[in-house]
């Protein structure tokens, strides 16, 4: 029995947090709501020093626990605090205590995260867990862009919510490139939502574990693990359905519809989608189109960078739980 941190990522609005419930279903795994205090302990991570002193871990235990998300979790703020002092002297130990401790408390081995932000922030995943699992979650992302316009969270320019499709699925593929099969899995969400049990069978492969038909029923666990407060999540309490597949059919005008497959060129077609207008290459798209190959081809010597600034400073990462 596999050990390993499960992460699920995604385009925001791509089926996240169903997976996260999927997988919080099976009887061995644990995935909370997202916390967000992984990435922004990362990038912090000069400000808490030598984790070698007991008194640095705590400090960083009770920053943790002072996050806005942090109740979500259902834990004790006091006995995480504690917890991470008693970790290992690592950044990834101190996080992966919070999960861990989140899996307890349902009786589960096995822990890990949930956050559409990672897909963009994998090599800091792998940097503060080395082993980790990720799954990634890809949906068409026409139906992405109008969902997102209709959150009360997302930015409200389609120039901006076609980008985080596009970096989206370009960290997707690049991923799906660079990192090893026993690290890296993806599923589509129409396949997913259509069928659910054998594109979930191919996940508990992935990660070494037997299937449970509970998987299967993800909106069971909805009122444990989504806060109610995240009304853009009120589908996760119905059962799967295939009602929001081609949705922004509707959801978003011919214009929209002929700017979002412009931008996203090819993307569409390597992750199976068929673009239903013909591509008109305007100025702002074929600048825009210009941009997203630049900053892709750019990415890798970014993380290479940022590996290195890592070393040089800040407190040790990769956990050691």
């Amino acid at each position: 029995m596999s050990d390993r941190p499960i992460f699920v990522v995604g385009c925001p609005r791509s089926g996240t947090t169903m997976l996260q419930l999927m997988l919080h279903a099976h009887p061995r795994i644990a995935l909370p709501p997202e916390s967000r205090f992984l990435l922004p302990a990362y990038e912090r991570r000069h400000e808490f020093g030598d984790l070698g002193d007991p008194e640095r871990r705590r400090a960083l235990g009770e920053w943790i626990t002072g996050t806005t998300h942090f109740g979500d979790l259902g834990l004790e703020p006091e006995a995480v605090v504690a917890a991470i002092t008693s970790a290992p002297p690592t950044l990834g130990s101190a996080l992966g205590t919070v999960f861990k401790m989140y899996a307890a408390r349902f009786g589960k081995p096995r822990w890990g995260d949930k956050r559409p932000l990672y897909l963009r922030h994998l090599p800091t995943i792998r940097r503060l867990f080395p082993d980790a699992q990720i799954i990634t979650i890809m949906r068409d992302g026409r139906d992405c862009v109008a969902s997102l316009k209709e959150t009360p969270w997302g930015p409200r320019d389609l120039g901006e919510l076609i980008d985080i499709w596009a970096r989206s699925a370009d960290s997707a593929l690049r991923a799906a490139r660079t990192l090893p099969g026993d690290s890296f899995h993806q599923v589509r969400y129409e396949d997913l939502v259509a069928d659910p049990e054998p594109h979930l069978r191919r996940i508990c492969e992935f990660l070494g574990e037997a299937y449970d038909p509970a998987m299967a029923r993800p909106s069971d666990l909805a009122p444990v693990a989504v806060p109610e407060y995240k009304t853009w999540h009120a589908l996760t309490r119905s059962d799967v359905t295939t009602a929001r597949i081609s949705s922004w059919r509707q959801r978003l005008t011919a214009e929209e519809t002929a700017r979002c497959e412009a931008v996203f060129g090819d993307r569409l077609i390597r992750f199976g989608y068929q673009p239903a207008t013909a591509c008109r290459r305007t100025p702002l798209v074929r600048a825009t189109r210009t941009w997203l190959t630049v900053r892709d081809r750019l990415a890798p010597a970014r993380d290479r960078a940022e590996a290195v600034r890592g070393r040089l400073r800040g407190p040790a990462l990769p956990a050691r739980l």
